[in-house]
């Protein structure tokens, strides 16, 4: 049986086009936990720091660490790290103090 060329063409634009979408549809829920971590850091300047974990979707949220200055006069302008777990489904975002070397 013969493939018609057309058609293999369409499914290769299908195929495509739902591979961008994908794409497209990552980045824009990477940029929509961007905002609400840096939104719900009590940080100045807070930015993230490295790339995000992703979890499975059975547990459903995603990790970053966010980077920036403590805000208190008393903490005289000290950098320090939060990590953010960012719940995809609810869209938001929850922050805590991030300090490894103290566990």
């Amino acid at each position: 049986m013969k493939f018609p060329s057309h058609l293999l063409l369409a499914c290769t634009l299908f195929s495509t086009a739902a591979l961008a979408s994908s794409s497209q549809a990552w980045n824009e829920q990477r940029q929509q936990m961007l905002k609400s971590c840096l939104a719900a850091s009590q940080f100045k300047d807070a930015h993230a720091r490295g790339k995000p974990v992703e979890f499975d979707d059975q547990v459903g949220y995603s990790a970053l660490l966010i980077e920036g200055v403590y805000p208190q006069k008393h903490m005289q302008q000290r950098t320090g790290t939060e990590l953010c777990l960012y719940d995809r489904q609810r869209k938001q975002a929850v922050v805590s103090e991030w300090n490894p070397g103290a566990y």
